[in-house]
């Protein structure tokens, strides 16, 4: 089936700039923005409640059944800290924002993290956790990396995801 849009995935760790990027990316480009934890909120797609990383535990089945007919339209951006569950078929991009340790760390201690999820957060970023994740569960020329420490950088990021899509749509 042809789209007239493509799906694009905007993912890395909590703090990065991933909702930044998509708020300014849906308004620009006229697309869809699909902000999984908060339609898994709003529909209560959570399996348990975390109590020691004070996070609600994701029903990945529910949140992809319910998106499946809004993903066949195309136009979307969906916005997770996570992406290895989500089909393959679905995007035509993904893009993984990092953030530098020490902004980060002040981002998620901003949101009262406690210490037990921001350290783990903090890891996830050293280690390259969403990347790799990216790299392992889509195609290599689908996946593509931008930065979310400054203002500055979530602009270049911005030009980056246009410019991608202005590519896509000459294809």
């Amino acid at each position: 089936m042809e789209i007239d849009k493509p799906n694009i995935l905007i993912t890395g760790t909590p703090g990065v700039g991933k909702s930044y990027l998509c708020q300014r990316l849906a308004d620009q480009l006229k697309f869809n923005w699909l902000d999984c934890s908060k339609i898994a909120k709003e529909n209560n797609f959570i399996e348990e409640y975390d109590k020691e990383f004070d996070c609600p535990i994701l029903d990945e089945d529910k949140l992809m059944d319910f998106m499946e007919p809004l993903m066949a339209n195309g136009g979307n951006i969906v916005e997770y800290h996570g992406c290895d569950f989500f089909p393959e078929r679905w995007f035509q991009a993904v893009f993984v924002v990092t953030c530098p340790n020490e902004t980060l760390y002040d981002r998620l201690k901003e949101r009262s993290y406690n210490e037990k999820k921001l350290t783990s957060n903090i890891q996830c970023e050293i280690f390259g956790t969403i990347w790799e994740e990216a790299c392992e569960s889509y195609k290599d020329d689908i996946v593509f990396k931008l930065s979310g420490a400054t203002k500055a950088e979530a602009e270049n990021s911005l030009k980056t995801v246009k410019n991608w899509y202005s590519m896509w749509k000459r294809k």
